[in-house]
């Protein structure tokens, strides 16, 4: 499947570049890839946040899903980068523990790091990061249970005014909406952090709740302190 290109606003611009009322500040392009596991769910959330933030060019996201197991997410995201000219700043794969084997998934993170791949992996599903807007799950649940729980969560939201109930879908394209608007991402972030830190060993397929979806959610939107830091040395060597 081909990529989708688009380009992403950052409060980096604002932030760093330099200001004249002569001169516009320079725009920096610093080069972002995602492959993920899933063709449709993830794909669409992140093009949503395209969206919701992108008003201006800092950054340039590329987006290709898979529809591939877990090694295969991460093989493909390694492929991407060596081909790809000039390389890309950052590239992420995105993938779940749903099905695949405990010595898949673990693979899958082991393979990614020693190829500088982060991974936005969640275990067991994606939608986990989405159930972290309303509430801090600390117990184990099944994929199964994601969409009852999401669609229960955003229904008890005090915003929730609608006279249908909602039901959550996984491919529609208003996720990033919903979740924004009846729950919190900011509590999303934190809660999705305070639970990845509660595991120390790199069992990664028994760390049930997890999703590392925040690292590159916190990246997407600007608050990703040490990628800022690289755009910022980026501007800074252009100027």
């Amino acid at each position: 499947m081909s990529a989708k290109r688009i380009t992403i606003d950052s409060k980096l611009l604002r932030q760093y570049s330099s200001r004249s009322k002569k001169r516009a500040p320079k725009k920096i392009r610093y080069r972002i890839l995602i492959v993920c596991e899933g063709i449709a769910t993830e794909p669409n959330y992140f093009r949503s946040i395209e969206r919701k933030y992108g008003a201006g060019l800092v950054y340039e996201l590329t987006i290709q899903g898979e529809g591939a197991n877990t090694v295969q997410v991460v093989d493909k995201a390694i492929e991407l980068q060596a081909k790809a000219s000039p390389k890309y700043d950052s590239v992420w794969a995105v993938f779940d523990k749903d099905s695949f084997t405990d010595n898949s998934f673990n693979a899958a993170i082991r393979k990614a790091k020693s190829n500088g791949i982060e991974c936005a992996w969640s275990n067991e599903a994606f939608e986990l990061w989405y159930l972290y807007h309303f509430h801090n799950r600390v117990t184990a649940m099944s994929r199964t249970e994601y969409k009852k729980s999401i669609s229960d969560a955003v229904n008890r939201s005090e915003q929730y005014r609608e006279r249908k109930p909602y039901q959550y879908e996984k491919n529609a394209t208003d996720t990033l909406d919903i979740m924004q608007k009846y729950g919190s991402q900011d509590n999303a972030i934190k809660w999705a952090e305070a639970q990845s830190l509660t595991f120390t060993d790199t069992k990664f397929a028994k760390h049930n709740p997890c999703t590392m979806v925040f690292k590159l959610v916190r990246q997407l939107i600007g608050e990703d302190e040490a990628f800022n830091k690289l755009v910022k040395e980026k501007i800074e060597s252009a100027k």
